[in-house]
């Protein structure tokens, strides 16, 4: 995490049970010196997807698996139906094969024994889980951003190749112009016309080579290649 990224506090929403729990979990991560936590309990899935509603600006979900009427694997199923990207972090009592295969199957980012609150694991998990967030974001980005250019190319050959012959013959013309009125009035507009063709010519170009999918703003939220360099 960047010092910037350090300084806010990390977000969790604790979804536990047993109060005495939820406090242990706070304590501990409060306590915590490397990095800061904010802790937000609710005691069940229920009361935990109605703080999702209004709120899903929260790092981590930590949440006890075994809760009375939706376990955490139901309440996870419900929180991706509502296109909720928070990820989740399961508390159990002990470690179980047959759990950890079903966490895999739904992508909960992880799952910890509960006698690991207490210690650097928990902690350690929290930021593991949100670097690897971070990470399959910009992974993500990269391969929109890679399509987004393999598809502008695609277009720019189509483009360029249907006004290339147009503007060859343009050029042709002006050449021909140019000779005829080299010592009258319109030599200064003919010279404008052969600048923007030079100017087409040299976009066309950076196009043909474009490397990247960048754009600026335009006019308000309207944005543009940028040709820049």
């Amino acid at each position: 995490m960047t010092r910037e990224e350090e300084k806010q506090p990390i977000r969790i929403l604790l979804v536990e049970d047993n109060q005495e729990f939820a406090n242990l979990v706070e304590l501990f991560l409060r306590k915590q010196k490397e990095h800061r936590f904010e802790v937000l309990w609710r005691e069940n899935g229920p009361a935990a997807l109605k703080e999702l509603e209004s709120d899903q600006s929260f790092d981590v979900i930590l949440m006890d698996y075994f809760l009375p009427g939706m376990n955490g694997l139901e309440i996870t199923k419900a929180i991706q139906e509502k296109g909720i990207s928070v990820p989740v972090v399961f508390l159990t009592v002990n470690k179980d094969f047959e759990l950890a295969v079903e966490v895999m199957k739904l992508g909960v980012e992880d799952y910890l024994v509960k006698e690991e609150i207490s210690t650097p694991v928990l902690p350690r998990t929290i930021v593991d889980v949100i670097e690897r967030k971070k990470l399959k974001a910009q992974l993500d980005h990269l391969e929109i951003s890679q399509k987004r250019l393999e598809a502008i190319q695609e277009h720019v050959l189509q483009i360029t190749g249907q006004i290339r012959y147009p503007l060859d013959v343009l050029r042709k013309n002006l050449e021909s112009l140019s000779k005829l009125h080299e010592n009258d009035d319109l030599k200064g507009y003919l010279k404008i016309i052969r600048d923007n063709l030079d100017r087409i010519d040299k976009k066309m170009a950076q196009l043909k080579d474009l490397k990247a999918d960048k754009t600026v703003t335009y006019v308000r939220d309207i944005k543009m290649l940028d040709l820049s360099e």
